[in-house]
C-alpha cells in the first residue's frame, strides 16, 4: 500500500496520483508538481489515503503546497489566455488559414503555451508556430481538436436544461452508437439525439446499460402476452416507469387500451448487481467511429 493524494490540472479533467511525502493535503489545496510537461500547478480533488500498489504506476512526488506566489502566478497565465488567442487567431487569418482558436494554456513555469485549434481540414501550421513564438518567446504547440473536445471546452447547456455532461464532470468519451438510441427507444431525429457538438449525445453511453438489461425482462412490443383482462398484443412499454401499455380486442373492429405495472403482469425486473455502464459492450453494427447519425428517412 502506498500514500497518495489526488490531483487535477483541469476541471473537468483527469485525476492523477502523486505521492504527498509525508505531508498532509486536504481537498481544495493548490499544489506544485512536476510532470512530463514539467513544473505544474494543480488541485487536490482527493486527500491523502492509502492505495494498492498494483493500482499505482510510479509515483512521483507533490513538490510543495502553492503559496500566495504560486497562485498569483496560475491566475496571471490564466488572464493572459484571452489575448493570446486572439493574437494566434489574428496571425492565422492573415495567412487566411481556415482554423478557430478555442483554448490556450500556459505552463505555469512560462516555458511554453498550448493553443488549440478546430478546423475542418488538416492544416500545415508550421509557419504560423514560428510568428507565434516570435510574440511570445516561448516555446508553442499547436493541437487541433475536434467539436466534442471544443464543446468540452466551452461548455453549456445541453439539450436536458443542464450543463453539458463533458464540461460538467466526464473525463473521457465513450463510444456512442446510433443503436443506443434505438435500446432507449428515442426518436432517430438527429436535432433529437444530438448535443451542442453537432454528435450523439454522451448520455447515450453511460444511460445505455440501465435499458440493455430492462430489455432483458420487459415485453417486447406486438408480442402477445396475459393481462388481468385475458390476452393482449403489447402497444408500447415504459423503460423508467415498468408499465406496459396493451390493446385488448373488444369486438371484431373494436379495442381498448389499457396500462398495467409489471407486477400486475407477474414480471419481476431482475438487474445484476452492477449496473454495468462502465462496461458497455462494443455495438456489432455501430458505425467505425462509432458517431453516426442517420438522415429522418433512415433506420
Amino acid at each position: 500500500m502506498s500514500e497518495i493524494v489526488g490531483i487535477k490540472f483541469k476541471n473537468p479533467g483527469k485525476l492523477y496520483y502523486f505521492s504527498p511525502k509525508g505531508e498532509t493535503f486536504k481537498k481544495g489545496d493548490g499544489v506544485i508538481v512536476q510532470t512530463a510537461q514539467g513544473t505544474e500547478f494543480g488541485t487536490v480533488v482527493l486527500p491523502n489515503q492509502e492505495m494498492d500498489d498494483a493500482d499505482l504506476k510510479e509515483l512521483k512526488p507533490v513538490i510543495r503546497k502553492a503559496t500566495e506566489a504560486d497562485i498569483a502566478r496560475r491566475n496571471e497565465n490564466f488572464s493572459k489566455r484571452k489575448q493570446a488567442m486572439s493574437v494566434a487567431q489574428k496571425l492565422a487569418n492573415n495567412r487566411k488559414l481556415e482554423m478557430k482558436f478555442v483554448d490556450v494554456d500556459f505552463s505555469f513555469d512560462g516555458t511554453r503555451v498550448v493553443f488549440y485549434f478546430t478546423s475542418e481540414h488538416r492544416i500545415d501550421f508550421r509557419d504560423l508556430v514560428k510568428e507565434i513564438a516570435n510574440e511570445f518567446h516561448m516555446r508553442i504547440e499547436l493541437r487541433q481538436i475536434g467539436v466534442r473536445d471544443e464543446c468540452k471546452i466551452k461548455g453549456g447547456l445541453g439539450p436536458c436544461g443542464r450543463v453539458c455532461c463533458c464540461n460538467d464532470y466526464m473525463c473521457d468519451y465513450g463510444r456512442v452508437s446510433i443503436k443506443m438510441a434505438k435500446h432507449q427507444g428515442l426518436s432517430l431525429n438527429p436535432s433529437k439525439i444530438s448535443g451542442l457538438c453537432g454528435r450523439l449525445m454522451c448520455c447515450l453511453y453511460f444511460e445505455d446499460q440501465y435499458y440493455i438489461d430492462t430489455l432483458k425482462f420487459m415485453p417486447k412490443v406486438g408480442s402477445d402476452i396475459d393481462t388481468p383482462k385475458g390476452r393482449a398484443k403489447v402497444d408500447s412499454v415504459d423503460m423508467l416507469r415498468h408499465t406496459v401499455v396493451v390493446k385488448h380486442m373488444t369486438g371484431e373492429e373494436s379495442f381498448e387500451f389499457n396500462e398495467y405495472t409489471l407486477d400486475e403482469l407477474g414480471i419481476t425486473p431482475v438487474y445484476p448487481d452492477c449496473c454495468g455502464s462502465c462496461k458497455v459492450a462494443e455495438e456489432e453494427d455501430s458505425d467505425e467511429d462509432g458517431d453516426v447519425i442517420p438522415t429522418d428517412d433512415e433506420d
